[in-house]
């Protein structure tokens, strides 16, 4: 029964691109063939009528996903993470996608809670408010906590949420294939795994434990950031469907007029957001996703409040230090650095010629830092690199894309507060600092350390697993057969290897 009703679905969703104009955007972003667009075409034409007109004053292919409600809200919201995907310019347009859609009633929203925490809204909460926002998936309600007084936010799933999705997520897998039937060219941008990603990222939102759990975490790690705060977990009245925290009092980071008024300094807030991104991504590897102006708040005292963990990017420790001695080797200039740390990295395959890419490198960076204050950006220079690295064969990374689109966002709020921001001033004591912390000598003994703690379960048992090997190896290949020899010899040099890089970790520790 799916493929009649994705086919039905996909009909109207095709109607509704054709009315607002989105579908001659989507097909030139993804340079469809000529058989592609007669093929959608002379398929959706017909059915113009069925399709929805949405809101005149919005961009094409904003207008055609608002109308057609949260899941292609959400799907457009996580493509323009994905420029390399949509390109630039239709990326550009589903970033300001509004995600304002009509609430649900109160009552229903305290059935939820009811049901999430099996206890009655009354006997939890003096107040609770009217939705004070309502978004694709969920609405927050302000409430206040009847056991301590304590202002909060409660935030609800919209109802029948999770199967409205899942509908909609088998029409995009059924589209995808389609897609790829008809273009195999578009097999390259590989739609099927851009399908799967937005599923990944949309089941963690639909299951707000997952979310409490990302804004603990994410508290614990940035707990000693200076100027810089959480609303905090209320564990005790959060759930799958409810997630309460604390309220986050504060003028709207967006809102400069107020800012002013309040006496704070913007040039300064502009400074703090840029450097709190970069120290979440390359210190902690686990950073805010979605840092704009309409999840950032200024307390009274000036401190940066953040809210809203739905969308969190996380970057492992290898790549940390990969990426940080890129954009380290950008602020210095140093090309040919930059270059031999993407072949180091395997980034770049080995056949190709160092100098060659780190002449393009500098193709990349001079013209950025012949630019004055205002315009240098290091978004930018990160979209230009991987326009580079993929003409030297570089495979798309995910996680960096997401991190550049991070860094593109947290570029514009920081831009927004004091436009004669220098990036590259700013972000420069915060890379240093993580290179001499990550790379340097501390790093080394950081690092013999782990090896040591992981002798220390393992190697007793080390003997023993060598031992075995050897056996199984004699056993397969007899014992005049050099090959044999010469592989057990290798797993005993191995294993010889193994156990003194332990006694030298150890040695340095202790």
């Amino acid at each position: 029964m799916r493929g009649p009703h994705n086919i039905i679905r996909l009909i109207r969703t095709g109607a509704t691109l054709e009315r607002t104009g989105a579908m001659k955007v989507i097909l030139d972003a993804y340079e469809a063939p000529r058989l592609l667009r007669m093929v959608v075409r002379g398929v959706v034409w017909p059915f113009q009528w069925l399709g929805m007109k949405g809101d005149t004053s919005m961009p094409p292919a904003t207008r055609a996903l608002t109308a057609l409600g949260p899941a292609y809200i959400k799907f457009g919201q996580v493509l323009s993470t994905r420029p390399d995907v949509v390109g630039d310019e239709l990326a550009v347009q589903l970033r300001v996608l509004q995600d304002k859609l009509p609430p649900f009633p109160i009552d229903v929203a305290k059935d939820s809670v009811r049901d999430a925490l099996d206890v009655q809204v009354r006997d939890v909460f003096d107040e609770f408010s009217e939705p004070v926002a309502a978004a694709s998936i969920a609405q927050v309600h302000k409430a206040r906590l009847k056991e301590t007084g304590e202002e909060v936010a409660v935030k609800v799933l919209r109802p029948g949420i999770e199967k409205a999705f899942q509908r909609d997520v088998d029409a995009f897998y059924f589209a995808a294939d389609v897609i790829e039937f008809l273009s195999p060219a578009s097999r390259r941008l590989r739609p099927r795994d851009v399908i799967a990603h937005f599923e990944g990222v949309v089941k963690g939102e639909l299951d707000l434990r997952l979310e409490s759990a990302s804004a603990s975490e994410f508290a614990a790690n940035t707990v000693g950031d200076e100027g810089f705060r959480l609303p905090d977990v209320k564990w005790a009245y959060s759930g799958r469907r409810v997630m309460t925290m604390g309220w986050a009092e504060g003028v709207p980071l967006g809102d400069n007029d107020a800012l002013d008024a309040a006496g704070h300094d913007r040039t300064r807030l502009g400074e703090r957001v840029l450097q709190l991104f970069l120290s979440h991504a390359l210190r902690d590897g686990f950073f805010h996703a979605d840092m704009h102006q309409g999840n950032l708040k200024v307390a009274a005292n000036g401190d940066i409040i953040a809210y809203d963990f739905g969308i969190m990017g996380y970057i492992d420790e290898y790549t940390r230090r990969v990426y940080a001695e890129i954009l380290f080797g950008f602020i210095q200039r140093d090309y040919k650095r930059v270059a031999e740390v993407h072949f180091e990295a395997g980034y770049v395959p080995a056949d190709r010629d160092v100098d060659e890419f780190a002449r393009a490198l500098r193709a990349v960076g001079e013209p950025i830092f012949g630019m004055d204050a205002s315009h240098i950006s290091m978004g930018r220079l990160l979209s230009y690199l991987f326009e580079v690295t993929e003409r030297f064969g570089m495979e798309t990374r995910t996680e960096l894309i997401l991190l550049q689109r991070t860094m593109v966002v947290v570029e514009g709020v920081a831009r927004s507060l004091s436009p004669q921001l220098n990036i590259w001033d700013v972000a420069h004591p915060i890379v240093e600092d993580y290179i001499k912390t990550s790379i340097g000598p501390r790093a080394v003994l950081r690092d013999l350390a782990k090896t040591a703690a992981v002798m220390a379960r393992f190697g007793p048992r080390l003997p023993g697993l060598v031992e075995a090997a050897l056996i199984r190896q004699s056993e397969i290949e007899a014992p005049h057969n050099r090959g044999g020899h010469r592989k057990m010899w290798a797993l005993m040099f191995l294993g010889g290897l193994v156990a003194g890089s332990g006694a030298v970790a150890l040695a340095v520790v202790l």
